[in-house]
Formats: C-alpha cells, structure tokens, sequence
C-alpha cells in the first residue's frame, strides 16, 4: 500500500469512528422508548387512528361512545384499523423495495457512460455508497431529519408518536432530535418509515458519483459518502418532510399551504445535482475533455446497451418513488397511487420523446444518450407535482424538462466547463429545480391526502408558486454551498483527485486492484491482470 492510499484509509477510518461516536453519544442523550411497539400488536390497536380518516370519517366522540354502548364495534374499529395499517405497512415497504432497486439501475447507466478502464471503479462506487450511506443515515441522518416527525403525526403508518423531539429556533423547526441510531426506537412503524427513507437518501447520495465520476480518489469518495447521509441531504429532508421551517411558510408567511415536494424533485434529486456541481466544480474536468481554446470533446461512454437497460431499472424504480410516497394505500385519499403511477409514466415518456427530437433537430440525428436524459429529466421533472397533477399536466411537464436537460448539458459543458461525464447535473439538478416549480404552476387542488389540497398559478394560488421558488432556492444556497465547502476543506485536507497518471491508466487497477473486464490477453501475476508488457497470461497460483 502506498503511503498516499495508507493516509486515505486512515482519514475513512477516522470518519467512521466520528460518525459512530456522535451516533453512540447524541443517542444515548436523547434515547426514548415510550410509545414505542416492536411486536407490532400495539400499533392502531385501540382504533383510534381512525378517527379523521377519509371517507366516511368517524369522530371521538363517536369512537369513544361505541366503547360503552356498542362494543363489538369498538373491535371492530380496531380489526379495521389495524388492517389499513398493514395495507399501508406492505404498500410503503414493497415501494421501497423498488427504490433500492433503482440503485442497480444507477450503476448501469453510470458505468456504460463511462469509459471501461473505469467501469469498475464507477461501479463499485455505485454499491459502496448504498452501504456507506445507509450507515450514516442509520448513526445520524435519520435522527436529524425524522427526529420530530412524531409532532405533525404521520397516521398512515400508526403516528411514529416516538419520534417527538427537535431543535427550533422559535416557532420554526430546525432539525430532528431523536433516533440516532434507531435508540429508543424499536417500533414497526418507525421501522417501515427508515427503510423506505434511507433508499430516498441512497438515490441523493449516488447522484454525484456521476457527474464526479472517473477521476474521484476512493478514500475521498467513502468520507463522502458519510457526510451526504448525516448533514447534507437529511437537514434539507427535515426542512422540507420533517416537519421543518419549510413547511411551516404557509401559515407563517401566507405562501400557499408551504412548500411542497411530493416525492423529492427537491430533497432527493435537486439535492444531489447541486451537490454533484459543487463537486464537478472542485474536482476539476477530466484530461483531455477541453483543449486549449477551451473548446470540449466528447468522450464516449464505453456501453451505451448498458447505459440504456440501466435507464430502464430506473423507470421501474420510479413506479416505488412516486407512488410510494402516500406512505400508505388505505385511506386518506391514498387510492389516487395508481394516478400517481400514470402521472409518472406519462411524464418519462414526453420527456424522452422531447429530447430524442431535439436533438434530432439540432443534430441531425437522435441522440441515444440524450433521449435517455430527457427520459429521466421527465421522470425526475414530474416527481415533486405527481401527487398534485392531472395526466395532460404531466405530458407537459415531463415535455418541457425533456428540452431542458440537453440545453443544460450543453450549457454546463461548454458555458460553464463543468466536465460531467452521465449528465447528472442538469438531469437532476435543472429537472429537479423545474419539478419544484411546476407544482406551483400545475398543482390543480383536486387531490385530498387527509385534507391536504395545493393548487397551482394557474388553478387559481399564485402564493403556492412562491412558496416552491423559496423552497427552490433554499435548496441549491444550502446543497450547493455547504457541499462545495465540504470538498474544498477535503481536497486540501486530503485531496480528493487520482494522479494524472492514475487518471490515463484509468482508475480500475490503481484504486480497486482489478479490472472490470478480462479478456484473458492480458498480462497477469497471480488472479489479476497488471502492466507487465511482455508477459504471457498465466493462471492464478502458478509459479
């Protein structure tokens, strides 16, 4: 091991001990079991999490009189409840299910974008940051974002009533306060609301990895992968989901009903596009991506097939993203996920549609790569407004972030000089920042989840559209500027680049110790291939 990687495992090391202390320290702090139910056979068991639950919605004074005079149907409400609870429970978990599934779907599209002296390194990053964040989350991240969630109650999965303190400056609600590292927080609900929430974190975290992709030292990138998921993305999240100050901007400052995100344009992927520029932007381009006259040369990714099957394990994701994010499907107005799911696919289907005859327009013939672009930029676009639009909303919506995203490539790449190698910036990043605004344009008042309704500029609340701008720009200031700090301090710390001659040889053999791909001809010592010119292929163990 050479003394510059032996440093880099010490400062991952070091990271994790910290992570892991603060985690051991804030929880045994702030620990708190009450109300907790880890067989679940508490949960919704004395059916009052049914009172206020649309249709046919039963009131207090009701559910308490049957106690006395109508027993049998005070057992029953509870058998109900507890049935709808279990609905809800199965619908959110199957839906993170297909979340996480998306993370297989980012490592092909990475990867085949990339070059192959490369591909292992692009994908093993792409599995490391699933694990690497879901730790961090677990320690730190979801205490921070959910920590308070049991204040406004999320009744679609029994209340989380456990998760009931946070850190507020006033009235307004800063950060989550309770959780770290699940402490006191052995409960089937809280459960099914961290694993659906951690893989929403997984897809912010692994969003950089391509726009960083190719020249990214490992050790920089594991350190990385802890501070996404304990600071950057969960605060936001808590801003916006937790309960936080951004939500609270309707009834504080008469912007519509606050900001919205229904399922994370924003806290999702807004998050980590503009993470992804701040690191682009510090990591500097790869070599040979701009000539002297600052001009840029396309490098082509080594597999687009791959590329392309990878865009498609997202669209399947997505069908887990959006409608998965009513938490439940029972109750509450929580039928409209199957609207939800339509809005979705419309949206992927406009978007690429877009794309592909821009650039054949402006090209001269369709771009494979951009129409798979513009597919996930309509995908990305329609995932704030998807509980909130009607189907022709979403045609339009996901046909409008279909041109933007080869616009914002080509602005980024030859305006800008920001060397992203799959595009992730302006997918994420513009298409995350339009989708956070067409809910305050097309947000048509019809859906009720539990007496939420939000309309849109043009149904008739232009306050709304204020509300998403403010939640917009509170996005790319706070994921934009803390990351960039983050990996300035880094680089000058550590640094956070391969050599130049890392970088030409490519990163598969230095930084990982194998190849992505053996064609047997190679040169070898021992199981794996090494730059030994002259030598014969020998099978591993031989002398």
């Amino acid at each position: 091991m050479t003394v510059d990687r032996a440093k880099g495992l010490n400062w991952v090391v070091g990271a994790f001990v910290v992570t892991i202390a603060i985690s051991i320290i804030l929880g045994l702090a702030t620990r708190d079991s009450t109300g907790t139910d880890p067989s679940g056979t508490l949960t919704g068991s004395d059916g009052s999490g049914l009172i206020g639950v649309a249709p046919g919605s039963i009131d207090q004074a009701a559910f308490d009189g049957a106690k006395t005079s109508e027993p049998f149907a005070a057992q029953l409400a509870v058998l109900v409840n507890q049935n709808r609870l279990g609905i809800n429970f199965t619908w959110t978990l199957i839906a993170g299910f297909l979340v996480m599934f998306m993370q297989a779907g980012f490592a092909l599209v990475e990867t085949g974008f990339c070059r192959r002296k490369n591909a292992l390194h692009v994908m093993t990053m792409n599995f490391a940051v699933y694990v690497i964040g879901m730790f961090g989350y677990f320690l730190v991240g979801f205490a921070f974002q959910f920590g308070g969630i049991g204040n406004v109650g999320v009744g679609n999965l029994g209340g989380l009533s456990s998760l009931n303190h946070w850190i507020s400056i006033g009235d307004w609600h800063i950060l989550g306060w309770e959780g770290f590292g699940l402490a006191g927080q052995y409960d089937v609900g809280v459960a099914v609301m961290f694993l659906f929430q951690m893989v929403f974190m997984d897809t912010t975290a692994t969003i950089p990895t391509g726009a960083m992709a190719e020249r990214w030292k490992w050790s920089a990138f594991c350190i990385y992968g802890l501070f996404i998921s304990t600071i950057i993305y969960p605060i936001y999240g808590m801003w916006v989901w937790g309960g936080g100050w951004l939500s609270q901007i309707g009834a504080k400052w008469g912007l519509g009903i606050g900001y919205v995100d229904f399922a994370g344009s924003g806290v999702v992927h807004a998050v980590g596009g503009w993470t992804a520029l701040a690191g682009a932007l510090v990591l500097g381009a790869r070599i040979g991506k701009y000539n002297k006259d600052g001009s840029s040369n396309t490098i082509p990714g080594h597999n687009l097939v791959m590329g392309l099957t990878g865009v498609l394990i997202l669209a399947f994701g997505w069908f887990g993203f959006n409608p998965g994010s009513t938490l439940g499907a029972a109750g509450n107005g929580n039928l409209r996920i199957g609207l939800v799911a339509a809005v979705t696919m419309l949206a992927s289907a406009s978007g690429a549609i877009t794309a592909m005859l821009y650039t054949w327009w402006t090209n001269g013939k369709p771009d494979a790569a951009m129409t798979a672009n513009g597919f996930l930029g309509g995908l990305v676009g329609i995932t704030a407004p998807s509980g909130f639009v009607n189907p022709l909303n979403a045609v339009i919506i996901g046909g409008i972030a279909g041109v933007l995203i080869p616009v914002a490539i080509a602005f980024f790449d030859r305006t800008m000089k920001v060397d992203d190698p799959v595009g992730a910036i302006s997918v994420h990043g513009i298409g995350g920042l339009w989708g956070q605004l067409s809910v305050g344009l097309f947000a048509d008042g019809k859906m009720n989840y539990g007496g939420t309704v939000v309309k849109g500029l043009f149904y008739g609340d232009a306050s709304q559209l204020g509300a998403q701008a403010v939640g917009a720009g509170v996005c790319l200031v706070w994921a934009f500027g803390v990351a960039y700090a983050f990996f300035k301090v880094l680089d000058m710390v550590m640094g956070i680049r391969v050599t130049a001659e890392e970088e030409i040889r490519g990163l598969d053999l230095p930084e990982m110790g194998a190849p992505a791909y053996w064609d047997g001809d190679e040169p070898v010592r021992g199981a794996w291939p090494v730059p030994s010119p002259g030598a014969l292929p020998v099978p591993a163990g031989a002398d």
